[in-house]
């Protein structure tokens, strides 16, 4: 008798897409695992990831905005969770394994670090060879998570995490379908932000890629998912058509322009820079105050790893807590 899980393999044979990754093909784990009976292999990576301390930990880092006043601004997480949710309906518009990119977008900023972008900035200048999330993504899944011992991911999902955002394409579709998503989401929900800060009004947004694509949010996302649908049929890529492209392209120059470089939201990324820098000289000083968990990479892989690792793991709340009890005097109690 099958089990639920030969079950599920068997109807993705007989309704995906030929160049659907199918979950029974995939090409394993770093380190062999019986399968389950009820969940495929990209279902259980869903889970895993979903059930990590750094997925948790999403919900306390910055999107664009540093500690904005108001519930209604992204963080990471929410931002992660949309671009999880544009992956899968382009994914099924296309046949494809929706389990797989599921898993890609809940994972694939897991190795972000705390006040977004400038976070990472100020750890690439820093730390020697240099830091990218993304490459960070695919550490916390493979070396931080589980004490230690990483997440055992599938080789596809890994290979959807590290190539999300910069270098080569995915190898399978659904691992590009996330890479759009990830830009189509970032673009749209920071003008959506940066709308409800005040940084930038509806009439400076670029006439031609409103006129492309839609006026408001919702026009916009839905006219660039039906689009990669549409354009992507038959294709062995995920794309735009050059139309919406070149009206994506114009948002995102626009949003660097006006929005990502702005004094008015990105004034305080300086000293967030300069509270993380503070931080990594400290321990560079006094790696024994490291805490223990990353004692061991220390003496596997250096000081300078364990501290990036540390501050790159940290939320916006607990780096200002942290830097609040290393370099600010606490208030003198009777005892």
């Amino acid at each position: 008798m099958m089990t639920l899980r030969e079950q599920t393999q068997q109807r993705e044979e007989q309704t995906l897409s030929p160049v659907a990754c199918l979950s029974q093909n995939t090409r394993g784990r770093q380190r062999p695992e019986e399968e389950c009976p009820i969940r495929t292999p990209f279902q259980r990576d869903i889970d895993r990831i979903v059930y990590c301390n750094a997925f948790r930990r999403l919900k306390h880092k910055t999107q664009v905005f540093l500690q904005p006043e108001g519930d209604h601004y992204r963080t990471r997480m929410t931002h992660t969770l949309e671009v999880s949710r544009i992956a899968r309906t382009i994914a099924r518009g296309l046949s494809l394994n929706e389990d797989l990119t599921e898993a890609i977008a809940l994972g694939h900023d897991l190795g972000h670090t705390p006040f977004g972008h400038a976070g990472e900035r100020l750890l690439d200048e820093i730390m020697p060879g240099g830091f990218a999330h993304y490459q960070q993504s695919l550490r916390v899944v493979d070396r931080l998570e589980k004490n230690g011992d990483g997440l055992n991911l599938t080789w596809e999902v890994r290979n959807g995490i590290v190539c999300h955002t910069k270098g080569p394409q995915a190898e399978t579709l659904e691992g590009q379908a996330v890479r759009l998503a990830d830009l189509i989401a970032y673009i749209n929900h920071d003008i959506q932000d940066a709308l409800r800060g005040g940084v930038i009004f509806p009439m400076d947004i670029p006439l031609d890629a409103s006129e492309e694509l839609g006026f408001t949010h919702s026009e916009r996302i839905a006219a660039l998912v039906e689009d990669a649908i549409e354009f992507s049929q038959g294709k062995e890529r995920i794309c735009q058509s050059p139309e919406k492209e070149q009206a994506l392209n114009e948002l995102k120059d626009f949003m660097f322009d006006s929005v990502y470089t702005n004094p008015l939201c990105k004034g305080e990324e300086g000293k967030a820079q300069e509270m993380l820098r503070m931080m990594f000289e400290y321990f560079r000083r006094d790696p024994d105050a490291l805490p223990e968990d990353f004692q061991e990479i220390r003496a596997a892989e250096g000081d300078d790893r364990a501290i990036c690792d540390y501050i790159a793991g940290m939320t916006d709340v607990f780096a200002l807590e942290k830097f609040k009890e290393l370099f600010l005097p606490a208030n003198w109690t009777v005892k």
